[in-house]
């Protein structure tokens, strides 16, 4: 096992692989830019190295930087959290040649997921169920045109290197292609330097449903059911539950299977998540993470493992703590992500925490960095704090999130809370009957 680790980010995640080293009797390494010299994680690590100046591509980001801090304190390993360089093949491939651990998978595994069309193909060669599409990068308009033929529009133009909605564009006629693939395409080349796209049949009401995987690198591995993320503002997910309301067993159990063997064929190592679009009783694959997600959380909470220890114990050689037959379902879990912004616009909310006050109680889990005092800093992304609810089934657990909100305090800068809050109130999140598309739709009506 590991001495020391070194955590290369910051926040509510850097605390939670601190807390996992902790209970593992690990050294625990802290980073920080100039901007997060008063961070938690900071304050709670056994050592800390400043690694540059505000700005995440000269601190966050930089690889030299996070070596040089591995090297300097004697890390023999990293946790990448998420975001940053959890999914930057080049970076775990450094590592590699300087004989540090990168706890995640391998640079081959990141690179191949981390390419769109390559994942596709892959996951089809795997037999996991994919949505109808290109069988590659579409190299001009008119090559789009005929796809869209082929399928039948609507069709959706994403780019191959993309994420978080960047280089997304809806062509619901013929007519609308030529906007959304030349769109497409620039937004691609400015986000990612790269302005290759695909083309894929758009659903019109699916659910976002994403199996989390776990593999020990040595041809074993399991699933821990899945996460229905459908709640998404601009591609981006605000709240997250597990199991899913529309998933029953006999589905789960068939769809995590495809899925495991899928990653225990390749020699997968680590956590891992194969997200699907879910329309009709189908799941069509659309990409797969290659770190722990940021709703972790709920699939702890249903099944009582430590997704993080379960990392660092595999990146340390040691086999899973857990068979697929130890995985039980037990109850209902609820995740919400709390960001610094201001509504009705969903902006920016960076600012000086005046009060802070956890919510607390029987099967509330708050994953937070701030404090008393605390001043955001406006570098950043905008995620304070995720809300974690368990219960005996999904009522128990939608009334403990509602009590737990009302003794949330957070003053001094605007945040997300009200809209879970109102959310709350509403038939279709109750029911748990909604889509990828419900929230800007009723956004839409009721905020923005």
């Amino acid at each position: 096992m590991f001495d020391k680790i070194l955590i290369a980010n910051r926040g509510e995640i850097a605390l939670r692989v601190i807390r996992a080293c902790r209970e593992m009797g690990i050294g625990a390494v802290a980073v920080h830019s100039t901007a997060d010299a008063d961070a938690m994680h900071v304050r709670m690590a056994d050592e800390s190295v400043c690694i540059g100046p505000p700005s995440g591509a000269q601190s966050y980001l930089s690889i030299p930087a996070i070596v040089s801090a591995c090297e300097i304190t004697g890390a023999q390993a990293i946790h990448p959290g998420y975001g940053f360089l959890s999914e930057n093949a080049n970076f775990a491939q450094i590592l590699e040649d300087h004989q540090i651990t990168f706890i995640g998978p391998s640079a081959e595994h990141i690179r191949i997921m981390g390419d769109k069309i390559t994942a596709k193909d892959t996951m089809k060669k795997l037999g996991v169920p994919c949505v109808p599409g290109s069988d590659g990068g579409v190299p001009d308009l008119a090559a789009a045109q005929a796809i869209g033929e082929e399928f039948g529009y609507p069709v959706i133009v994403k780019a191959t290197a993309g994420g978080g909605g960047r280089g997304m564009k809806l062509a619901r006629t013929a007519a609308e292609m030529e906007n959304a693939f030349s769109t497409a395409r620039s937004e691609a080349k400015a986000a990612f330097g790269n302005d290759e796209v695909y083309i894929e049949k758009y659903l019109e009401k699916p659910r976002h449903i994403e199996i989390q995987v776990f593999g020990d690198g040595k041809g074993n591995a399991v699933h821990l059911g899945e996460r229905d993320c459908s709640l998404q503002r601009r591609h981006q997910k605000v709240f997250e539950e597990a199991p899913g309301p529309a998933i029953d067993a006999e589905t789960r159990a068939r769809i995590g299977k495809i899925c495991a063997e899928a990653v225990a064929d390749i020699n997968y190592i680590g956590a891992g998540t194969i997200e699907f679009l879910f329309e009709d009783g189908e799941f069509y694959f659309i990409e797969m993470n290659t770190r722990l997600q940021v709703e972790h959380p709920v699939t702890e909470a249903i099944f009582g493992v430590d997704l993080v220890r379960e990392q660092i114990r595999v990146a340390a050689g040691q086999p899973m703590s857990f068979a697929q037959d130890d995985l039980v379902v037990n109850g209902h879990a609820i995740e919400i992500r709390i960001n610094a912004e201001k509504l009705p616009h969903f902006s920016p909310s960076p600012g000086r925490i005046s009060q802070y006050h956890a919510p607390g109680g029987l099967g509330v889990r708050m994953d937070s960095a701030i404090y008393d005092g605390y001043s955001i800093p406006p570098y950043y992304d905008s995620l304070i704090g995720k809300l974690i609810v368990h219960g005996r089934d999904r009522p128990e657990a939608l009334a403990r999130l509602a009590r737990a909100l009302s003794e949330l305090i957070v003053d001094g800068i605007d945040t997300t809370v009200p809209l879970f809050n109102a959310l709350l109130s509403e038939e279709a999140v109750l029911r748990g009957d909604y889509n990828i598309h419900w929230l800007e739709k009723w956004l839409d009506a009721n905020l923005e």
